[in-house]
């Protein structure tokens, strides 16, 4: 006879995989348009916050996700710019944990040209009490600033790289290529910031990714040509591998695993676009897609949802589809081969994703899900419900 704790363990084993469950809380129904968030602890608690860029402030929500204290907001710093802010960069890149923050605004797409009237990038400076307004700093950019994080390319040293939308002078995509801007965080963080040109081969970008491993830190640059993989080697960026996803363009690009450990790259194509794509990196043939009934993509993300052992992709649009509907769905691979996959809906018609984020947010070891909706005007966390295995 087998052993009652035999049956059990092989019970366990063969049960089916969990089905995925987000319960959504509204956060904030008032958002202008909600162009870029960020996750870190800001006023040192311990708990992640969230950071939105808004159309004219830059702001916070202090998290209240592991008691019953409510989500609270507070204003970084309004009105930088002329125009509308466009993105943020949080991090503790210090040490101290306290995320520091940077932002981009004066957001002024049509022109490429003047540096006055188009861009602009800013460190904010933290006071005692992060909840009063932060001294702003502004550091050199270019027209059309659109994306910025922070990345770790070596112990201790940080930069802050900024990603135009144009070349100067683009127009249409044609003409100077994109000057991607890597800045170094100074010991003293009220500057001089160094900064240095690291790629001007695309022609218009969209969003990066970063990967940062023990053999060096490396960024994929969704933009028009593709995707353009650059590392960081010997104290400089160079160019690491030739365009992924050639000829379509692309918008958004995150990295994820698949069961049996090769990495995958996801992608939405083109830039704004329809189709949410899959890519391997080691096979240069295999592309594998997933929807081409997005309308206007604009926010993706890669993580172990449903832990198991690999990672499902999270996507947003932020136009009504071809069934008339906005919203977030997760796309699930069925096995290693990254050919099969099973979709499910997020959210329904409630959220026009302009940019999302994932983060354990109630410390519960299950990645939540956080998004702010532009026509909707909406910030939402989607908390991760699904049964453990």
């Amino acid at each position: 006879m087998i052993p009652v704790y035999i049956w059990l363990a092989l019970l366990g084993w063969f049960q089916p995989d969990p089905t995925p469950r987000f319960e959504a809380q509204t956060l904030d129904a008032k958002v202008q348009i909600g162009y870029g968030l960020a996750i870190g602890d800001v006023d040192g608690d311990g708990k992640p916050d969230i950071l939105l860029a808004d159309q004219k402030e830059i702001v916070w929500y202090r998290n209240g996700g592991r008691g019953n204290e409510p989500w609270k907001r507070f204003v970084l710093a309004a009105n930088l710019t002329e125009r509308d802010n466009v993105c943020i960069a949080a991090r503790d890149i210090n040490g101290d944990g306290k995320v520091e923050v940077a932002v981009g605004a004066q957001w002024n797409p049509g022109e490429t040209t003047d540096s006055t009237q188009s861009g602009a990038v800013f460190y904010l400076e933290r006071p005692t009490d992060p909840t009063k307004p932060w001294k702003p700093v502004r550091l050199h950019h270019e027209p059309t600033v659109h994306r910025m994080r922070w990345v770790k390319v070596a112990k201790d040293r940080f930069q802050l790289i900024v990603v135009p939308l144009h070349g100067r002078g683009n127009q249409n995509g044609a003409g100077a290529g994109v000057r991607t801007l890597a800045y170094d965080a100074p010991s003293n963080l009220k500057g001089p910031w160094r900064y240095q040109v690291v790629d001007s081969t695309m022609h218009m970008t969209h969003n990066f990714e970063l990967l940062e491993e023990p053999d060096g830190t490396r960024l994929l640059l969704g933009g028009k040509e593709g995707i353009q993989v650059l590392a960081f080697r010997n104290g400089k960026w160079v160019a690491d591998n030739t365009w992924i996803g050639k000829g379509n363009g692309v918008g958004e690009v995150r990295l994820g695993k698949l069961s049996n450990g090769k990495t995958f790259v996801a992608a939405i194509e083109p830039m704004h676009g329809t189709k949410l794509s899959v890519f391997l990196p080691e096979d240069p043939t295999f592309q594998q897609q997933l929807t081409d009934s997005l309308n206007q993509g604009h926010a993706l993300a890669c993580a172990d949802f449903l832990k198991k052992g690999s990672s499902q992709v999270v996507v947003g649009w932020r136009e009504p589809g071809p069934d008339g509907k906005v919203g977030i769905r997760l796309w699930i691979p069925q096995d290693g081969s990254g050919q099969k996959w099973e979709s499910y809906v997020v959210d329904d018609n409630q959220m026009a994703c302009e940019d999302l984020q994932v983060a354990d947010l109630n410390a519960d070891g299950k990645p939540d899900i956080i998004a702010a909706g532009r026509a909707t005007k909406n910030l939402v966390v989607y908390w991760n419900r699904t049964a453990n295995r």
